[in-house]
């Protein structure tokens, strides 16, 4: 039996849920999946993976083992990473997650400069408005919007964005225009879905402290670009990054409203675990991303402030 092999399907039947998953994710025949891991369960005398007809989970010991070894696994590749001829030229791919809108306006327009600085490194990006959960999928670190709560990652605040209340003007027409925050219970609003039955509230700032308001509505969505398009069809206000909706501004598809009534900067920052901060591909990675956000804020303050 390869042992490091068995730990690398272990892993990944453990992250994806599924044999099939993880073998087809390996380019490796599921027989042969299922012949290691049979092999390493004897070898290490505990059974790791609990099979039923739906699912496959780590039981108590399983999951422990796959706390170590994935710890192992990552060091091992680290220090791979590290001895290699050029430290400032990593090899091997990175896996990123990002906000879809942010990733596709902000990330993905200049990754040739990312490329050209470590051509022998690979990103295999993600792009999703719900947050993944990095341990499971694999994820060696993340861009990710709001507050950081997870105090099992480590987080590096990067930039802010500007944020806005707004509306259409088809529904401003036939709602009327908020001028105070009390006409906000006569209005309507695009509500947005964290997950888990969450939804965010509309948020301003006031006398220095953020105030949540919340505004109801009858249509929720998981996803920014259809955020925007549910406000400008005319299904009610949104609270937005100006930047996500400034050519609709310009184009007077969409109205600015409650301007008197700041809305607090959304954060941005870089996640990962803290076993993957001395990775080289994270390091290059995370300091080229602030290095292109700082930039973008120096030019673009309207849009973007350094955190």
């Amino acid at each position: 039996m390869d042992r490091l092999q068995a730990m690398q399907v272990f892993r990944r039947i453990v992250e994806l849920g599924g044999f099939g998953k993880a073998a087809d994710d390996l380019g490796l025949p599921r027989a042969t999946v299922s012949l290691l891991i049979q092999q390493l369960e004897a070898h290490l005398g505990v059974q790791l993976l609990q099979r039923t007809t739906r699912q496959v989970r780590a039981t108590l010991d399983g999951e422990a083992y796959y706390q170590r070894c994935g710890q192992l696994l990552d060091d091992l590749d680290d220090l791979e990473g590290s001895m290699s001829a050029q430290r400032s030229q990593p090899c091997g791919t990175l896996k990123v997650d990002m906000p879809i809108a942010f990733g596709c306006t902000w990330i993905l327009p200049h990754l040739q400069d990312f490329y050209q600085r470590y051509p022998l490194l690979r990103l295999d990006l993600g792009f999703h408005d719900h947050q993944v959960h990095l341990q499971r999928e694999g994820v060696d670190c993340a861009i990710r919007a709001g507050n950081i709560t997870d105090q099992a990652l480590v987080a590096r605040p990067v930039v802010r964005l500007s944020q806005l209340t707004c509306a259409s003007p088809d529904y401003l027409a036939r709602s009327g225009t908020p001028r105070r925050l009390e006409d906000l219970a006569e209005h309507r609003a695009v509500s947005f879905g964290a997950g888990n039955g969450r939804y965010f509230p509309f948020e301003f700032e006031m006398a220095g402290q953020v105030r949540e308001w919340q505004v109801p509505g009858e249509l929720t969505v998981n996803n920014a670009d259809a955020y925007v398009t549910a406000c400008e069809a005319g299904f009610g206000l949104i609270q937005a990054p100006r930047y996500h909706v400034q050519r609709q501004l310009a184009e007077g598809r969409l109205v600015e409203v409650l301007q008197a009534f700041a809305v607090p900067a959304w954060p941005i920052s870089l996640v990962y675990p803290p076993h993957r901060q001395l990775s080289p591909r994270v390091r290059v990675f995370i300091d080229w991303v602030i290095e292109l956000l700082h930039g973008i804020a120096q030019a673009r303050r309207e849009l973007m402030v350094k955190a």
